[in-house]
């Protein structure tokens, strides 16, 4: 293990007041330290925000194309450093090497997509009702954003939301997941190398009871971004409202596939194995629940169970599944198997840790697929956040729909059919900010809006390409009369 990684605050890279640091252990070996962390404080946090207001005014003034240079180049350097991110990535978060590699691909991608953006924003002009005036807007940064960043995408995440706050012309202070915050630090480093100035961004690592409760909190901020599960992002939105700030939230999810009588069983497996396993299952949008027609449930149920079976599960390093993050995510996941069988739903697949010297030590579990499983029992309606697929038997389209809809979620959403009519209503008709047809429900592209309904999202701004845009930027109108 290196020497503890410091914080990055005021162009600086500088230890906590408290003198303490986190380690990090590798969830495939925990007995492995990956690296150790600052373990901040609220003055620690206070103390960045001090750096992001007082870099506002220099940041903002900077031209667009500048702006959007220093993010390229960011992206540039990131992507000499791939295979070096990769492995930070698999050592802290435990993702199979392809799904790591592709995550930081995509911060790369993010970076380069936004430079181009950041040239574009200014505003419009309009027509005046009356002569000898020029009637136009202006596009302008918010402020200081405040962004919250979890464990389980350790790079996307906080790329999509840092490069269009930082090509909007915002400061930012930026709060990684404690226990995954290496790649973020690297974000850091690239950015400073590429000539941000002091102070635009700020990172703080730390708990989120001291670090991100006084980014919420303190008056410097002006907007919150904060993605995470339902329950602390609902605490996070009634802070940052009642203290008056733009928020953004992305939250949970309980995600349906819903496999229509005209769907092959083989492809339908495909897509719910593909989105219910990869990434271990700890995707906000990872398919949890597979709604299925009686006149294919039985195919399709065998060949879900081939595919639950079939996944090489180890290390992320050489492996198709790597392990879950740490001992208490790999334990819920557990819990709720027990639950589920409890409540009476048949385990067919999986369901325990699995055997052999791979897997010997870490945080492993099983692919696991339920089946005889009742929309109302709490594995069909809870988050799970593991490789957990609870299959649900629905006599035609109209019962699986209603199924689908009838969670608190509402983040990912898909359909195999080979009918247009129904997907097409299923499009118009089922309760989710993402909706896909013959897809799985993970995987996004990075130029559309992204967020969800009712517990998934704060349901007031939405993520990634011109929306996320949006979040970071605050319109003035302009009357130039003449």
């Amino acid at each position: 293990m290196t020497d503890p990684s410091k914080n990055y605050v005021n162009g600086e890279w500088v230890t906590s007041e408290t003198g303490e640091t986190t380690e990090v252990t590798n969830p495939a070996n925990p007995s492995e330290v990956v690296a150790a962390y600052q373990h901040s404080n609220e003055n620690d946090a206070a103390a960045a925000v001090d750096a992001a207001v007082a870099a506002e005014d220099e940041w903002r003034n900077t031209p667009g194309p500048e702006r959007g240079r220093i993010l390229r180049e960011a992206g540039t350097l990131l992507a000499q450093r791939k295979d070096e991110l990769t492995e930070i990535l698999i050592a802290e978060e435990g993702k199979a090497r392809p799904e790591a590699a592709g995550e930081v691909q995509r911060a790369i991608d993010i970076f380069h997509y936004f430079s181009s953006k950041a040239a574009d924003l200014g505003g419009t002009k309009k027509g005046a009702s009356g002569p000898n005036t020029n009637l136009y807007t202006r596009q302008e940064p918010v402020g200081v954003a405040a962004l919250i960043t979890p464990w389980n995408y350790p790079i996307a995440i906080p790329a999509w939301k840092l490069a269009p706050a930082l090509a909007a012309g915002n400061t930012v202070v930026l709060k990684p997941a404690t226990i995954a915050p290496g790649v973020v630090i690297e974000i850091a480093r690239a950015l400073d190398e590429a000539g941000l100035p002091d102070g635009v961004l700020n990172v703080v690592t730390g708990p989120g009871s001291s670090v991100g409760s006084e980014f919420i909190g303190n008056e410097g901020t002006d907007l919150v971004s904060f993605t995470g599960s339902s329950q602390v992002g609902e605490m996070v939105y009634e802070q940052a409202t009642d203290a008056g700030k733009r928020v953004q939230t992305e939250l949970g999810g309980k995600n349906p596939t819903l496999v229509a009588d005209s769907a092959d069983p083989a492809e339908a497996a495909d897509i719910v194995a593909n989105g219910g396993f990869g990434t271990t299952g700890q995707s906000c949008t990872a398919c949890s629940r597979a709604i299925v027609h009686e006149d294919v449930y039985d195919d399709f149920v065998a060949e879900l169970v081939d595919r639950a079976e079939s996944l090489d599960v180890g290390p992320g390093t050489d492996h198709e599944m790597g392990p879950q993050v740490s001992e208490s995510e790999l334990s819920s996941t557990l819990e709720y198997i027990d639950i589920a069988e409890a409540e009476g739903a048949t385990l067919v697949a999986g369901g325990g840790v699995p055997e052999g010297e791979a897997v010997e030590t870490g945080h492993f579990v099983e692919p696991t697929v339920f089946t005889d499983v009742d929309p109302e029992m709490r594995i069909a309606q809870e988050e799970v956040f593991g490789p957990v697929v609870a299959v649900i038997e629905v006599s035609d389209f109209d019962e699986g729909l209603a199924v689908a809809n009838d969670v608190d979620y509402g983040l990912s959403a898909s359909i195999v059919t080979d009918d247009h009519t129904e997907a097409n209503r299923f499009v118009d008709e089922v309760e989710a900010g993402v909706v896909k047809v013959n897809d799985k429900t993970t995987g996004l592209e990075l130029h559309v809006p992204f967020g969800g309904f009712k517990r998934s999202s704060s349901e007031t701004w939405r993520e990634q390409g011109d929306a996320g845009l949006d979040f970071y930027t605050i319109e003035k109108t302009v009357y130039d009369s003449y």
